[in-house]
């Protein structure tokens, strides 16, 4: 907002546009970036200063805006990516440290505040000191890292959880303060739920369940579908089931869910999973990969060892674990993802596993 536009544009914009990240983006055709880069620098700056009119930044609203914004800090990553791992995303940008010494941790973080602070005022840009926090992930039996990062001789506040792209992340990941965030949202939708049901359908429930709980459930199962807090959300989605069907509380909801076409909670997640697995393999490892060994479980993906309980919850491991359980038959359809998660929904809506155990017991059998 406070870059002058002359700035802004020139050279700024004109070397984005012919250096190095117009590529990327296919929203933009190219005879479109041609015609940007013919129009001379005197012209150009006409264009946007005398006719609009601005002295600072660009038009609020505009729909350039955005995309200018991205294309203005897009080499952020850059400056600092040799000692930390930046994330953008939007207009929300994180930095993750890790170093298992101390020292080198705290010496780290202080590189890369220098070098940001070198590209913020390269870029006439600052930092908002009220939506700036830091948060040190750690397990439960650790202790939490005692650490003051300062910027421009002010302190950044350190929290124990965080807001991050409508997940609310704690610092031993044990999601529970999301869950609880999301609790009063999904008896919300009972109530709703409850209040309509004398008025309409069994299948326009359905789809005010999609609509309404369904949406506010799953978004960002894959994460918080491990915790053990994720039992008081199970009991939310049966009594929604109950509604549905018009069944009593103390009802056995498994055939229900079968009835309906809905997958439980945990199916949910297991669904989340085997699709982010399927959609990244390229993110994984075979057995054959590592080991030079002819077995059954050669074209398994390949575990990794560790015996920390965060990570063995984590999506990665998980996943890992979950896709290796899968029926032969549906692991073969891995490169046909349309078929595959058609023939996974059946299987899944067939069995409508209540746990993850469920599921880790049914092949064994």
């Amino acid at each position: 907002d406070l870059a002058p536009s002359d700035f802004f544009l020139f050279p700024k914009l004109r070397e984005i546009l012919e250096v190095r990240h117009f590529d990327d983006i296919d929203d933009i055709r190219s005879n479109t970036v041609a015609a940007l880069k013919a129009i001379p620098q005197n012209e150009f700056q006409n264009c946007f200063e005398l006719k609009a009119g601005l002295g600072t930044g660009i038009g609020q609203g505009s729909i350039l805006g955005p995309l200018l914004f991205l294309l203005y800090i897009n080499d952020l990553s850059k400056t600092i990516n040799n000692k930390s791992k930046p994330i953008l995303y939007a207009d929300d940008t994180s930095i993750i440290f890790k170093n298992s010494k101390f020292d080198n941790f705290k010496n780290d973080i202080n590189i890369v505040f220098e070098a940001l602070n070198r590209w913020f005022e390269a870029n006439l840009l600052s930092l908002n000191f009220d939506k700036t926090h830091y948060i040190s992930f750690t397990t439960k039996n650790n202790h939490q890292i005692d650490l003051d990062i300062s910027y421009a001789n002010k302190l950044i506040c350190k929290v124990l959880d965080t807001k991050f792209l409508g997940i609310h992340v704690d610092s031993t990941l044990s999601w529970k303060i999301h869950i609880e965030q999301i609790i009063p949202k999904l008896n919300a939708a009972c109530y709703a739920m409850r209040s309509i049901k004398p008025f309409m359908s069994q299948e326009t429930l359905k789809m005010v369940y999609h609509a309404y709980f369904h949406s506010i459930m799953n978004y960002g199962l894959i994460f918080w579908g491990n915790s053990s807090h994720s039992v008081i959300i199970f009991k939310i989605q049966k009594n929604i089931i109950r509604i549905i069907t018009g069944c009593r509380s103390r009802d056995s909801c498994r055939e229900l869910f079968k009835k309906l076409k809905i997958l439980p909670l945990q199916s949910q997640y297991i669904l989340s999973l085997l699709l982010f697995v399927v959609y990244n393999k390229d993110k994984f490892k075979l057995n054959s990969d590592v080991y030079n060994m002819n077995t059954r479980q050669k074209y398994n993906f390949h575990l990794p060892s560790s015996t920390l309980s965060v990570y063995q919850k984590g999506v990665y491991f998980t996943g890992i674990k979950v896709f290796n359980n899968l029926p032969q038959s549906i692991k073969n359809l891995g490169n046909d993802t349309k078929k595959f998660k058609s023939e996974l929904k059946n299987y899944l809506h067939a069995h409508s596993f209540y746990s993850l155990d469920e599921y880790f017991n049914v092949n064994r059998e």
